[in-house]
Formats: C-alpha cells, structure tokens, sequence
C-alpha cells in the first residue's frame, strides 16, 4: 500500500486547455468523489509541460507516470485501473510497452530526458494561481535572499558574472544593461518586462507566463532592487494571450497580500509595486522603443537608439526592458550563484561580457519535426541532437531539409550544418539568428522560395511603415518573390534581391527591418539551386507553388481502382474535369486554375502532380 498521496497534474497550458483539458480535470473530480478517493488523491491544475503535440496531458506524481491525448471518455477507466488499483493504463501512455517491460516514466521519455531546465524548472509542477505552490519549491527564496543580505550592487555583480544575456534576441548582457540604467541620470526609473510574443509557431514566453507568472515577478523585484530607485514595473503581455494576462494578474494580487509588491516585507524603504499592460498585437511593439510608446498610450512605432532606451526610455526616464525568460533567470542565479549559471553553455565571460553564450535556451519546436513543443536545452547544444534526439526526428521518415531559428526574422539552416552549436554567435555567422526561440523545421515537402515568401510577407504586412527602407523595400522584395513563385522571374531578380536585402538590413530605422531580409539572404545562400529552378526551368522541385505546377489524371487508376467515381470533377471550381460518371475523367490544361481541389478530394491517388 502506497504511503503517499497521488497528485494528478493536469496541464492547463493553452495548447491543452484547446483540447478540453479543463473538462478533464472536471471528470477527474467527478470520478474520484464518486471512488471517495479525496484522501489519496489531489487534482492540480499545472501550466504547459512542454509536449503539446501530446496534449492534453495527464501526469500522475510522484510516479511520475506520463498520459498524452486523452478523452473524457478516457479519465473513468484511467481513475479505475490507475488510481484504485495501481496499474496504469497503456493505452494513453507515450510509449505503449510490450507486455512484460516496465511502465515508462515521464523521466525516461526522450523528449524530456535529453533537455537541462533552468527557465523552465517549474514546468508541469505547480499550480500556477498558488503562490503557496512557487514558495514550495523555492520560490522567492532568492528575493529574500536579495533582500536580507545582498547589497544592490553586489546583485548587480552577481548578475554581470553569470553572463547572463537577454533571451528576446539582441542577446545584450543582462548585467551590463541593468547597470547602465542604474547609472544613468534620472530620479524615476523603470523595468519592464517584454511578453510581447508574436513570431508565428512562437509560444515560449506565453508558457512561461501560464506555468510559473511568480518567477517573473521574483525576477523583476530583484532588478529593481539592483538598479535602485525603481518603484514601479510594468509587463507588457498581447491581448492575444487571456490566460497568461489572467495569471498574471491573479499573481501580481497575491504577492501584494503576502508583502512582495508595494512596501516590501523584507526591505525597508523599498517601494516596488507592478502592472499589466495590453498590447494590441502588432508585432513591431516588441521593439522596445515601440513598446514604450505603446504603454505611454501613443501608436506603437520604433525611434532612433542615438540615445538608449536605458537612458531615456517611458516617459523619458532610464528604463530597463527585459524579456520573460531572461526574468525567470534572475532568480536561480542569485540563489545557485554565477558560477553554476555560466558553467553551462559555450565561451568566457570573465573578460568580455559579450564572450559566450552562458545557461540554457528555450525554443518553441514546430514544423515538420515528431515531438513538437516547448523545449529548454543549454546553450552549444548542436542543432541536429535538437532536431533527432529531443524532436524526434523528420514525420513519416522524409527527409530533413532545413530549420529556421529566430523567427519570421531568423535564417534558414540547411541539413550540411546541423551540428553547428547553437548559441549567440554561431548562429549569427551562418546568416541566422538566436532570436526569441522560435525554430521550424522543414522537410522535402516544403519549398525555400515559398517559405521566404511566407515570412517576408509576416514582416512586411506587420512593418509600422515608420522608415522608407522597410515600408518600401520590403514590398518590393515580396512582389519579386511573388513574380517567382509564379514562373514570371528572371535571374536578374535574384541579383535584385539580394541588393535590396543588403540596402534594407543596413538602413533600417529598426530591428524588424534590418533582420526582415534573413530568410530570403539564407535561402537564396544555401537554396539558390531551387529559384534558378523556379526562374529558368519555370518548376518548383517541391510541388506547392501551384502555378507551376500540372494536373492530370492517372487513366488506368481513375478507371480500374476509381471506377470514374466524378468526386474530383464535382469539387473541382473551374470545371475543368472532363468525363462522365463510371468513365475515366480527363483535366483541360486551359480551364485548370491550379487549385489543387482535385488532389485534395481524390481518394485514390489517381491524380499525378508534375
């Protein structure tokens, strides 16, 4: 008879909370009253485990026993044969085992197995809208710490000899920016922390939000505290995210009812307090200076950094901006010390700030990868153990073909540099990007050309129109890659390209134009061999720039697997299908628009795509 109590952490992270798992938890409750097993069992709510593309997750602690897809239908039998007599149910476990193996735990996954948590120490184990669930685990310990012992620049030495440096994607050194702020003339200063997520396939910072809003908080009452005279802080969270602002503010509540915001407890005369702000999604507010603007109430667009934000940031006074994950951080280095902190990672920080790449990253893994989620690995780790032994490698065994780091903004990387390290400066010299964390992962099916185009287009609609390099310049490179996927380009638009990508990288007023070009730049680097095929042969190698593209019917499948069933010529917008009922079915070059409705309808594989 087991001596301990079971607790049944249901992840409520967005991706789980989309697939139903609030009605889990619900038949959970249901059914364990019903079993008046309350004794033994506790029902947790938790923020995301990471492994969404298994969600909805279940995990039962301290067994440590991992459940992915469930069902309502589901949660009776598991409460029955898990609960009540001990014998997990294989059916729903990641890796059903052969009869007589043992049951895998969470631990023995290799997705979970191969990854180092730092940012994401909390992850899938606490109650998000507890404090009494982060103070279990550790949770302001730190700040007490801080608080009672430390001096303001002894923190801020602490924080400069990690090597910490700012997870948004400049990669700035923590230690340096806070320190400069703290020099910098002013009376009233600020911290702020960026939540201001919007790269497409990037959810990193809503994560850490939804699992663990305290560490934020701990992380930002500590930098206020070292930079000195900071008495309010602002975190600035898009509207698009309802459970991470929700969280967040249930968060903000309790700290102030246990004495952390306001009048600190700890401190005399350290008078701290914090605020959510809503941004309205534009992705140009998370530059910094944009950001600003947008808390101040004014339209989201960048200014020039001949004077840094450190030195006149909200409402013109010092301000130090940091992102989520670099928040979460703060608190480990002050409790295990700067040294732990940089013993993980790649380069010296003890001479140059900007020597290394110290600690661990977070990345949102997405694209045409196995294990899709959120991953958090130490910096140096090489692309390829991200992408096979964490990611699972390529679906249904095709055949990797690149990855993109660091968002819309970000490179892509071909399969001949897969182990290259990732960190900061690696990243940067191969034409990429470390960014926010986002990384995509693309297979043979996809076309590079058709990629560029997708994520100029992102920036490019979502550009303030502030500066001509980026309004302009951008438009124009997406009508030249427009003209291509179409079979309309010419190799001088490749030159042109590249030419406009050069001119709007070194004249943009700010990041979002001066990186907008990545993509094209590292596709037109490592893919030239597939625009050329577009240009000169007028053909797309990987089959979805449909305008280059030619439809038609296998005869023999049509009619003798088919019967001529008309399903393609029923659905088919341009009757273009020829052919009766029962009879093979031909398509008309001239009336077909390439939609590939037919393709899609077809249950037989009769359709041929050349």
């Amino acid at each position: 008879m087991k001596q301990y109590r079971l607790q049944v952490m249901v992840c409520a992270g967005t991706g789980c909370v989309s697939n139903h798992s609030f009605e889990l938890k619900e038949a959970l409750d249901r059914e364990i009253k019903k079993h008046n097993l309350q004794n033994e069992t506790e029902v947790v709510y938790t923020g995301c485990n990471g492994f969404c593309g298994a969600g909805p997750i279940v995990v039962v602690q301290p067994d440590g026993i991992f459940y992915q897809l469930l069902k309502v239908t589901d949660i009776p039998h598991l409460v029955e044969e898990h609960l009540l007599k001990g014998r997990p149910v294989k059916k729903n476990l990641y890796t059903p085992p052969a009869e007589k193996t043992p049951i895998p735990k969470m631990a023995d996954i290799p997705f979970f197995s191969d990854q180092t948590l730092i940012a994401l120490r909390n992850r899938g184990m606490i109650d998000p809208e507890k404090i009494d669930d982060y103070i279990a685990r550790g949770g302001y310990k730190a700040l007490a710490k801080v608080l009672t012992s430390m001096k303001p620049d002894e923190v801020m030495s602490e924080i400069k000899a990690s090597g910490l440096r700012g997870r948004g994607g400049g990669g700035f050194p923590t230690g340096v920016k806070w320190e400069t702020c703290k020099k910098a003339h002013g009376d009233t200063k600020y911290v702020i922390c960026n939540a201001d997520e919007g790269d497409p396939g990037a959810f990193m910072d809503r994560s850490i939000i939804e699992g663990d809003p305290h560490a934020v908080i701990e992380g930002m009452i500590i930098g206020a505290y070292a930079i000195e005279n900071v008495h309010q802080g602002y975190i600035y969270v898009r509207m698009e995210y309802p459970l991470a602002i929700k969280r967040f503010q249930i968060a903000i509540q309790q700290a102030r009812e246990y004495g952390l915001l306001g009048k600190n407890i700890f401190a005399k005369g350290f008078d701290f307090d914090l605020d959510v702000r809503r941004g309205a999604g534009a992705f140009v507010c998370g530059e910094s200076t944009a950001l600003m603007a947008s808390i101040e109430g004014r339209p989201g667009e960048p200014r020039a950094k001949y004077i840094h934000t450190v030195e006149k940031g909200l409402w013109d006074c010092p301000t130090c901006l940091n992102n989520v994950e670099t928040w979460v951080n703060v608190p480990q280095i002050i409790l295990k010390g700067a040294k732990w902190f940089s013993s993980v990672g790649t380069g010296d920080v003890s001479i140059d700030p900007w020597g290394g790449s110290k600690g661990t990253k977070v990345f949102s893994l997405a694209g045409k990868v196995n294990n899709t989620g959120l991953v958090e690995v130490p910096m140096g780790i090489s692309l390829g153990d991200i992408v096979y032994k964490i990611g699972g490698g390529i679906r249904e065994g095709k055949k990797f073909k690149a990855v993109q780091t660091g968002g819309p903004s970000g490179g892509f990387i071909p399969e001949s540099m897969l182990d290259i390290p990732v960190d900061y400066e690696e990243l940067t010299k191969i034409g990429s990007m470390m960014g926010s964390g986002g990384m995509v992962v693309c297979d043979e099916e996809n076309c590079m050309v058709d990629m560029a185009k997708y994520f100029l287009k992102f920036t490019q609609e979502e550009s303030c129109g502030k500066c001509i390099p980026c309004r302009e310049g951008t438009k124009r490179m997406l009508d030249i890659l427009e003209r291509i996927t179409i079979g309309e380009g010419t190799e001088e638009d490749l030159l042109l390209l590249e030419e406009l990508s050069n001119m709007i990288v070194e004249s943009s007023l700010c990041a979002l134009g001066g990186s907008a070009p990545n993509p094209v730049l590292t596709t037109l680097k490592y893919f030239r061999e597939e625009y050329e095929a577009h240009v000169k042969n007028k053909k797309c190698p990987a089959k979805i720039c449909r305008q280059l593209l030619t439809y038609t019917i296998d005869q023999k499948i049509c009619l003798e697997i088919g019967h001529g069933c008309g399903v393609c010529k029923k659905n088919c917008p341009d009757a273009a299908i020829i052919g009766e009922r029962k009879t093979v079915h031909y398509i008309d070059p001239v009336k077909c628009g390439k939609c590939g409705a037919c393709y899609d309808v077809c249950n037989f594989n009769a359709i041929i795509i050349e």
